[in-house]
């Protein structure tokens, strides 16, 4: 089988690498290297051609995929941007009185759940700490 040849992928895996070259051309990304990226990414993402049979059965990842950076991508924080400092002020702060609330709530909790199962859990250790 020559370099290059597409026979051992299946048709869905054709089909990615079509729709992802795609997707870089309408970025301005030249054609050959459009089809570089994609077929990249395929094999990135179901681990090459599966036809054979030793390569069936084997799960896709979908790492590839995952939008990296930022959360909400690229032009993430728009809407925060637009509005005032002193909106975004009040926000921060509210989120800031409500993470330490939610800790100060945590923390008491674990302080009474492992003060009650001391009680319980204790008197039998002691016993055989006495016997030694």
């Amino acid at each position: 089988m020559p370099r290059g040849d597409k026979s051992s992928y299946t048709n869905k895996q054709k089909r990615k690498a079509e729709h992802i070259e795609e997707g870089y051309e309408k970025r301005g990304v030249s054609e050959k290297e459009s089809e570089r990226r994609a077929w990249a990414t395929v094999n990135k993402e179901t681990g090459g051609g599966n036809k054979s049979g030793s390569g069936r059965g084997v799960k896709d990842t979908n790492v590839a995929a995952k939008k990296g950076g930022r959360i909400g991508g690229p032009r993430g924080g728009e809407a925060a941007a637009s509005r005032p400092a002193a909106a975004r002020s009040r926000s921060a702060k509210k989120a800031a009185a409500t993470r330490k609330r939610k800790v100060a709530a945590r923390s008491s909790a674990r302080k009474t759940a492992r003060s009650g199962t001391r009680k319980t859990a204790r008197p039998g250790a002691r016993k055989t700490a006495r016997r030694k």
